[in-house]
């Protein structure tokens, strides 16, 4: 199975941002990516990668009152 390749406006678009945010992970090294000549690609599962790894799960509150009676 091949990986489908993105670029950065399609990745922008499922990350649901302008194409400077993309551009901004590729530049600091935050997520790999692909160059094939002057085009800058990401990998399809590298930004599945990314939101998952990034996905913050909610915390489970206690109750304060404790159990009922």
């Amino acid at each position: 199975m091949t990986d489908r390749l993105l670029t950065v406006v399609q990745a922008a678009e499922r990350l649901g941002t302008t194409t400077r945010f993309p551009r901004r992970l590729i530049a600091e090294r935050r997520i790999a990516f692909v160059k094939v000549g002057s085009h800058v690609r990401i990998k399809e599962s590298v930004l599945t990668t990314y939101i998952d790894g990034n996905t913050v799960q909610p915390l489970r509150r206690r109750s304060r009152l404790g159990r009922a009676a």
